[in-house]
């Protein structure tokens, strides 16, 4: 049994790796490479792999930077089971169409301005997402499921959004059996909305995710004061709040938090728009999963109006509803994709607020190198988006206590449960993070930085 990675070697999107096992090939995510335009490109480079090969695909999560890559797989050639949570089926079928869908409209916005039809054309389109679909089949948590003699595949909640899970490979060979663990994105414990994150007790080898290993998040506490006060200073500013967000997941938390805190962080004062049709679809796969949530958000969802349906969210799908939201001036917030703003509709608004000195822009996820969203936080004073160049006057804020990811305590708790240490390689995290997590140091572990296009025997 061995693995090799392909992409998310020191780098936080784009996760894949190629796993032999059994006599078999079978690949773990195949996600989409995202940041600036040279890095974007890197996503139509062959995969690294005879696709002819491969027997099947595990999907650890819906997220694009793991999974975007599938139809692109598909087109190819590759006509085996994708096996995956049943919650992420739910999104996949939302989150690739609409990959399909901004990369047709990319593509025609790029011919209208004189490129070449090859030299833009889409990764793939919906007839491939549609048959990328019909490949899925469905594994709950903790229910093993043999992908081959010797070989079974059993997955754990990973507590990061609905659907996401922790993937362990059971190789039962001559020699005793050997068992490969991928954390996939793992959550921070007491997140809002879904139960902690699980864990497989054993490994022979590790995968595991370093998105935060370098820092810790703010208390939740501290976080709940600070977005406070952010709404405070929103009303005395008499500015909008901005919010770019992830369809999937981080905008759930939100709407979440905002119902918890409704009255303490004077929500009533705001109007809410939720300008995301995705966003807006995601919402009903969750209420179809709520069997999923931790003890809190169950309770809370049996309520009415229940969290996603706050008396004064607005839900905005069509262009023209979001293009009048930018004729409120104040008392506002609008949360809206792209979580990165290297895309969605949150560019628009930019357009609008970046120059505005009252208003406020909140980053509540990642932000990966080479992205807007990523010049933003870093401060700069002017960016070109949208074929202009724009002032950045408006307030920027960086709220890192609603991330979906572990930070580096809760990554090093969850790395000590394991039996014994095993060794690791560590994967989807900048080269900063990865060495700032030191689990040779801590544990006494076999723990380096995967690189790609190298083999590991398990």
């Amino acid at each position: 049994m061995r693995v090799c990675t392909l992409g998310g070697a020191g780098e936080v999107t784009g996760s894949c790796h190629l796993v032999e096992a059994a006599g078999h090939r079978f690949v773990l995510d195949c996600g989409m490479l995202q940041g600036g335009r040279e890095t974007e490109a890197r996503n139509r480079e062959p995969f690294g792999f005879d696709l002819n090969t491969v027997d099947g695909v595990v999907l650890s999560h819906a997220h694009i930077d793991h999974s975007g890559r599938l139809p692109l797989l598909v087109r190819r050639g590759f006509r085996g089971p994708i096996w995956t949570h049943p919650a992420t089926d739910g999104l996949l079928d939302i989150m690739l169409r609409d990959a399909a869908q901004l990369a047709a409209m990319d593509a025609e916005r790029a011919r209208r301005h004189g490129a070449a039809a090859s030299a833009v054309a889409p990764l793939y389109d919906e007839r491939d997402v549609a048959r990328t679909l019909r490949q899925v089949r469905p594994v709950e948590y903790g229910e093993p499921r043999r992908l081959a003699p010797g070989l079974t595949l059993t997955l754990h909640d990973a507590g990061h959004i609905l659907g996401a899970a922790i993937v362990e490979l059971r190789e039962d060979g001559p020699d005793g059996p050997r068992t490969l663990v991928f954390s996939g994105d793992l959550g921070m414990r007491g997140m809002p909305i879904l139960r902690d994150p699980g864990h497989p007790g054993h490994a022979d080898l590790l995968l595991m995710e370093s998105t935060y290993g370098d820092r810790a998040h703010r208390p939740r506490e501290e976080t709940r004061r600070e977005f406070a006060s952010i709404l405070q200073a929103a009303r005395e500013s008499g500015g909008n709040v901005l919010i770019p967000a992830f369809a999937v997941g981080r905008t759930q938390e939100l709407l979440y938090a905002f119902s918890q805190n409704f009255q303490e962080w004077g929500l009533k004062d705001f109007t809410i728009y939720l300008d995301s049709p995705m966003a807006i679809r995601v919402l009903d796969v969750y209420e179809d999963h709520v069997a999923l949530f931790d003890e809190a958000a169950a309770k809370a969802f049996r309520r009415w109006p229940h969290p996603f349906r706050l008396p004064n969210l607005k839900l905005t799908t069509s262009v023209e509803e979001s293009q009048r939201i930018n004729q409120q001036r104040s008392g506002a917030i609008i949360i809206a994709g792209s979580g990165m703003c290297n895309g969605g509709r949150i560019r628009h608004h930019l357009r609008v607020h970046l120059g505005r000195g009252q208003s406020h822009l909140v980053f509540v996820g990642y932000q990966a190198r080479g992205t807007l969203g990523r010049r933003l936080v870093d401060g700069a004073r002017s960016v070109r988006m949208l074929g202009e160049d724009f002032q950045v006057r408006l307030a920027i804020h960086t709220v890192g206590g609603l991330s979906a990811h572990a930070d580096q305590p809760e990554l090093l708790d969850w790395y000590a449960r394991f039996q014994a240490p095993p060794p690791v390689r560590l994967v989807h995290g900048e080269e900063t993070a990865i060495q700032a997590l030191a689990l040779e140091e801590r544990f006494g572990a076999r723990a380096e930085p995967a690189r790609a296009g190298e083999w590991v025997e398990v």
